[in-house]
């Protein structure tokens, strides 16, 4: 396949695609935090950058080409974490370049596949705007069912579709993934936790702090942050813990500080999620 991936990330587009044995002859990659294409180019130097965005019209690519497009464009405006301004954000307006993208190779190749993701959090106008733009509705997945976090995610993609309603309304068709039963207690490198599930993996997850009051606090008062517990301290989850979450192998960031992965996987998409999803392509 010839992949485009936009709001590329940390690039677990291109491994899913490697762990499920579907062959990359072209990957291109839209990212301008230069650390997320640092671990990109590590793990998968072949990858053909592209810059911002967009500026996705002065790309040197063989549109008609593309057999698979990827987009996880930005969620701060529609997750209940953010200030919910919504898909005409600032930042999560951004989906409408994926659009735009996504129809100028329709036009070349009617044939193209994609996917999106968002958050599950989203507010049911956005997801409608967004549905009604792709031509298809979601299905939702929550990562809890194949990692130890509890991440709810909305997935549009025409990989697999069906017609539903009396209206024949076009869905996303991929089914649940089945229950793997990993707890938060099966991953974590050394302590004890109270909870099944780690509650939420994002942008500030590992960050190191002695500040034992602070982390307690905001525990208790936000349900933003998940404590391992060791003898009197607690802590926030580490990188092997962080990778262990979003289905990586431990060693996986190990050329990124911890504050670094924890950006981009707090960012990033769930492995065998997306492994799990594109095991219905038909090669």
């Amino acid at each position: 396949m010839i992949v485009l991936s936009l709001f590329n990330g940390m690039n677990t587009g291109r491994q899913a695609l490697e762990n499920v044995g579907i062959k990359v002859d072209k990957y291109y990659s839209s990212e301008i935090k230069p650390y997320a294409i640092e671990l990109t180019q590590y793990h998968f130097p072949d990858t053909i950058q592209l810059g911002d965005v967009t500026k996705w019209r002065e790309w040197d690519i063989d549109w008609k080409s593309i057999d698979l497009v990827l987009s996880g464009s930005p969620c701060q405006d529609l997750s209940a974490a953010g200030k919910r301004a919504g898909i005409n954000g600032s930042r999560s307006s951004l989906f409408f370049t994926f659009v735009e993208i996504l129809e100028h190779i329709k036009s070349l190749n009617s044939n193209v596949l994609f996917l999106q993701e968002n958050v599950g959090s989203a507010a049911k106008l956005d997801v409608g705007i967004m549905s009604r733009s792709l031509g298809v509705y979601p299905v939702r997945i929550n990562s809890s069912l194949v990692t130890a976090q509890l991440r709810d995610r909305y997935y549009w993609s025409n990989i697999r579709t069906k017609e539903d309603g009396m209206f024949g309304d076009v869905i996303t068709d991929i089914p649940q993934p089945k229950d793997k039963g990993i707890m938060f207690k099966d991953i974590i490198t050394d302590g004890y936790v109270d909870t099944d599930k780690h509650t939420c993996l994002n942008t500030k997850s590992g960050e190191e702090s002695k500040n034992q009051e602070y982390l307690k606090h905001r525990n208790e008062t936000t349900g933003m942050i998940t404590l391992i517990k060791k003898d009197d301290l607690v802590r926030t989850v580490n990188k092997i813990e962080m990778c262990r979450l979003q289905g990586f192998p431990d060693n996986y960031c190990d050329i990124l500080s911890t504050k670094k992965a924890g950006s981009l996987l707090g960012d990033g998409w769930t492995l065998p999620i997306i492994e799990h999803i594109f095991s219905f392509i038909k090669c």
